[in-house]
């Protein structure tokens, strides 16, 4: 019977009883377990491990107990923090078989799951909130008497250097140049040089800005009223004073000193004399004027000179003294002088147009009548291969450009002041008629958009570096080397029609008709291989201008060069012999074809240009070299013939008399004592 143990000897007894169960199990020998206790090598480790880490938690727990708090202590009020909503966690779900094809703001009453209860938020959203009124709690005024530019069309469309803003009227263009004034004068007293052209057809528009001239003082009327009235004393004093100059043949200084008198600058405008030379040396006047204003303007960046000084031309043609233009726009800007331009837009490509011409004075015939004037080009050299129209350019359609002439329109650019191309007539995206164009107004058919146009504006750099960088690529060389051919011309109207009476006189008819096309057959070719020289620099080109006239050339010439061609080949085939299908039949017609069926290489060049001018038509939309691309391609390339039937021996005309003497017309005594028409002088120099 066994003897029951305490705790405390039961612990001890562990050790012995475990010895001996192992020793009857195991039979382990006495002499291996003599070492074995329980502080053997295992339990001292455990020991030492326990032991180090209750030092190392309890070290770390007295640490901040000894930090010292410092003696002052800074306090800082913040604003609260936004509360934080308490969000109610869905528990039950009920699921649903059918798939909701719309959800959220497009689903029904999703407007109220679209007021801002998404963590992100889009920018625009697809039902938009309703607006409602905004309060505002303390609502202040800021007084300012600063100059305000009110009842001025917008401003930001013409901004300084830019060219060919176009506008309807002259109206437009005065008052955008008045809001440049108006910005001029918040700065510093101003004067404002205007440059008036003298010829005859700038008689009405002298007229619209002279009557303008008030307008532009009314919106001065805020600056005057805050002023002193010192100016009234002194004219030198006024924020604002105008000087007249007239230019023709001549150069005339209307107004012997600056004045802010609106009755002096009317009477100024009204004595300008019509220049019947048909000379305008604007460049020249543009000078004088810069020696004569120079003393108001120290130059450039200097707050201490007297005056800001502008100048304004008012010109319906490109200048005949070009030549000035590098030294002129050398002084203007030597003295921070920019030059803002009232003029007209130049025709594409070319330097002449016509303007309807009616006589000024009212007692002589009012039949209006076709001037031509120097308009153009809108470039410093021709970059446009133009064919056909050789032996009559009047009958030739003028387009628009989208800038004025080179010259004029470089001193904008590079003064700091603006071309606005004014033309009663401007429809953007719609043909202009002849008979639609007002008086003294340039017979532009199509008008382009003014933003549309900009990536295309022309090179504005002087000559030597025009041709330097013209030099430095062959796509730009050959397009300028092919432009100087411009007398090339085209099948315009060529004979297609041959009555088959007899053999010789049909053979001969062919062979008249074939001269023609022979002879413009080596003068386009000759085009064509001038232009294919550029051909390998056209990846390399940047210029969207550049690249536009190079692929409407080169299409073009290739087109006409293929018309003409298949129609020699047409013609050389009927010489040849050609078969009526029906033997009643005595004509041959050659009509208008996009079949090619002269050769598989005169095939492939009628594709690769209408490659080239589908190409320009898509790239280059509503833009000039758009316009004309979409003109060649409505007329077929090639040519096929058709054969009809021609009455050799039509019969009379009927008698419509009846062998009835015809009646004499009734006297009209009326008519008798009519006015004789008025007389017609003939069209000056313009």
């Amino acid at each position: 019977m066994l003897k029951r143990l305490d705790a405390e000897d039961e612990e001890r007894a562990a050790p012995d009883l475990e010895i001996r169960q192992l020793e009857q199990h195991q039979q382990i020998a006495p002499a291996e377990l003599a070492g074995y206790s329980w502080l053997a090598v295992d339990g001292q480790a455990l020991l030492f491990s326990l032991v180090f880490h209750l030092v190392i938690v309890v070290g770390l727990a007295v640490i901040p107990l000894v930090v010292q708090l410092p003696d002052d202590i800074s306090l800082f009020a913040g604003r609260p923090l936004p509360e934080v909503d308490q969000f109610t966690f869905v528990e039950e779900i009920a699921p649903s078989d059918q798939i909701e094809t719309e959800i959220g703001s497009n689903s029904e009453h999703g407007d109220l799951s679209a007021l801002s209860k998404a963590p992100i938020l889009a920018e625009l959203s697809e039902l938009p909130p309703e607006q409602g009124d905004v309060f505002i709690d303390q609502p202040t005024v800021q007084l300012s008497h600063q100059l305000q530019s009110v009842g001025l069309i917008k401003s930001e469309q013409a901004i300084k250097g830019m060219t060919g803003i176009g506008t309807t009227g002259t109206e437009g263009a005065v008052d955008q140049i008045t809001y440049h004034i108006l910005r001029s004068i918040e700065e510093r007293p101003t004067l404002v040089v205007w440059f008036f052209d003298q010829s005859g057809s700038l008689l009405r528009r002298r007229e619209e800005i002279r009557d303008r001239f008030n307008h532009i003082y009314e919106e001065l009327g805020i600056i005057q009223n805050a002023q002193s009235d010192t100016h009234t004393q002194d004219p030198d004093s006024a924020p604002l004073l105008t000087s007249i100059i007239a230019f023709g043949e001549s150069i005339n200084l209307l107004t012997p000193r600056p004045t802010a008198d609106m009755q002096d600058i009317r009477t100024a405008i009204d004595s300008i004399e019509l220049d019947g030379s048909g000379i305008e040396r604007v460049f020249s006047a543009l000078f004088l004027g810069v020696d004569k204003f120079k003393s108001y303007a120290a130059g450039r960046g200097n707050k201490q000179s007297r005056r800001n000084v502008m100048f304004v031309v008012v010109t319906d043609e490109k200048g005949n003294d070009a030549a000035g233009l590098d030294k002129t726009i050398n002084e203007c800007l030597k003295y921070g002088i920019p030059v803002y331009v009232v003029g007209v837009p130049a025709p594409f490509g070319r330097e002449l147009t016509y303007i309807k011409y009616v006589d000024p004075d009212p007692n002589f015939d009012q039949s209006p009548s076709w001037a031509e004037v120097e308009q153009g080009p809108e470039t410093i050299m021709p970059e446009r291969v133009r064919l056909g129209y050789q032996n009559n350019r009047y009958f030739e359609p003028v387009i628009d450009s989208g800038f004025g002439p080179f010259a004029l329109s470089r001193l904008a650019y590079e003064t700091g002041g603006i071309y606005f191309t004014v033309h009663p007539n401007r429809r953007v995206g719609q043909r202009v008629r002849g008979n639609e164009i007002d008086p003294f107004a340039s017979n532009l058919e199509y008008f382009f958009d003014p933003e549309q146009m900009i990536k295309y504006r022309p090179d504005y750099v002087s000559v030597d570096e025009y041709k330097v960088t013209a030099q430095q690529s062959a796509l730009r060389t050959a397009l300028l080397e092919a432009a100087r051919f411009s007398a090339t011309g085209t099948l315009e109207q060529p004979k297609t029609t041959f009555v088959k009476s007899d053999e010789a006189a049909f053979v001969n008819e062919l062979s008249l008709a074939q001269r023609d096309a022979a002879k413009l057959e080596p003068q386009l070719g000759q085009l064509a291989m001038i232009l294919e020289t550029g051909v390998p620099a056209r990846e390399q080109e940047t210029s969207a201008r550049w690249l536009a006239g190079f692929d409407l050339a080169l299409g073009t010439v290739l087109f006409h060069k293929v018309r003409a061609e298949s129609f020699n080949a047409m013609l050389a085939k009927a010489k040849r012999g050609m078969a009526f299908v029906d033997s009643k039949n005595n004509t041959w017609v050659l009509r208008p074809s996009e079949e090619i069926s002269v050769g598989s290489r005169t095939e492939k060049e009628a594709e690769r240009a209408k490659e080239l001018l589908r190409s320009v038509a898509t790239t280059h939309a509503q833009t000039p070299w758009g316009l004309l691309a979409e003109r060649e391609l409505r007329n077929p390339v090639g040519w096929k013939w058709e054969e009809t039937y021609t009455e050799l021996n039509p019969p009379a005309a009927p008698n419509s008399t009846n062998n009835n003497p015809q009646r004499r017309p009734p006297q009209d005594d009326q008519a008798r004592m009519l006015a004789p028409p008025a007389p017609k002088r003939p069209v000056p120099k313009l």
